[in-house]
């Protein structure tokens, strides 16, 4: 497989010279059938990016999908399917659709230039390239997705609790949902909700109300200990889980533990009828996500457990295993 992550390892086609890797250097994807271009791309990046090679498209939508890249490189003539049909697949998943793409042909026409920018491309660089050219260019495209990631993760984040709100659920959930579809894995979902919030604030007052969010909201989190676990605030006193790669045992084990650690915050909730202290139930669901099936509907399995716990007496978890 004509992949290289430049972790110090070399690769058939290309002679680069060894660095020194950081965890946080940016990710650039470059995919083109010519080897020489491969070559001098790499040597051209690699001092400040992380460098993965693909000779092909189908190689190359296998590497996006499977790294999420910062930035794709990408050429328009190649066999089996050319540019425009790569950049037409990952412009069509959730999962990549967002990635900014530079085109770099030998194409030269203003026609040629306008289809790639009309497909979604952000940039287009005609062969033989500059490399300085190159170089700026792709340090001012990062530079700028940088700035957008920053705002919008400012504009996903409730601003209460700290946690993600609704906007991020929704646009995280299309994402996770498309993956374990595409890699047949299972992903888990809850909703939270505090038991008698209203009465709670009632008693206690708005400003302490604000407070016992923040502070479930942030208990919640510290117990999510990977990195794609995710907890929205999904409005008032309702939290969702997202939790890829996770099936329905451990899911429900997780929550459980959560449900049970709430309350061990012992705070005071006088007028609960099920507690001295404040408490939340839980309804959650496994699926391994099908072609045929959607998160939305999925969700109302969900809200349906969450009922359930309510139901049956609150400050527990209601669970349902399901393939859809």
């Amino acid at each position: 497989m004509d992949e290289y992550l430049n972790t110090g390892l070399s690769i058939k086609d290309v002679n680069e010279p060894q660095f020194v890797i950081k965890e946080d250097l940016d990710k650039i994807l470059i995919i083109d059938d010519a080897r020489d271009n491969r070559a001098l791309l790499s040597e051209l990046l690699m001092p400040e990016y992380k460098v993965l090679l693909a000779k092909d498209g189908v190689q190359g939508l296998n590497l996006a999908c499977k790294h999420s890249p910062d930035l794709i490189l990408l050429d328009v003539i190649m066999p089996g399917i050319n540019g425009y049909q790569v950049i037409k697949s990952l412009k069509s998943d959730e999962s990549t659709m967002d990635i900014p793409v530079i085109f770099i042909s030998s194409k030269i026409s203003t026609e040629d230039e306008k289809i790639g920018l009309d497909l979604g491309a952000v940039d287009y660089i005609t062969k033989p390239f500059h490399p300085p050219i190159v170089q700026a260019r792709v340090r001012n495209h990062l530079l700028g997705q940088r700035h957008k990631n920053l705002l919008e993760q400012l504009a996903l984040v409730d601003s209460l609790t700290e946690v993600y709100n609704r906007r991020f659920y929704e646009l995280d959930i299309r994402k996770v949902w498309s993956a374990c579809n595409r890699n047949d894995t299972e992903l888990s979902i809850a909703m939270i909700d505090i038991d008698f919030f209203k009465s709670y604030n009632d008693d206690y007052g708005h400003l302490s109300g604000d407070n016992a969010l923040r502070l479930v909201a942030s208990h919640i989190k510290k117990q999510l200990k990977r990195p794609h676990d995710v907890i929205a605030r999904y409005g008032g006193e309702e939290f969702a889980i997202i939790l890829p790669n996770t099936n329905a045992e451990s899911a429900r084990n997780l929550l459980s533990n959560i449900c049970r650690s709430v309350e061990n915050l012992q705070v005071e909730h006088d007028s609960s009828s099920i507690s001295h202290y404040l408490t939340i139930s839980v309804g959650g669901a496994s699926t391994i996500p099908s072609r045929d099936a959607d998160h939305e509907s999925f969700l109302k399995v969900v809200d349906e457990h969450l009922y359930q716990a309510k139901a049956q007496g609150r400050n527990k978890v209601c669970w349902k295993e399901s393939r859809e």
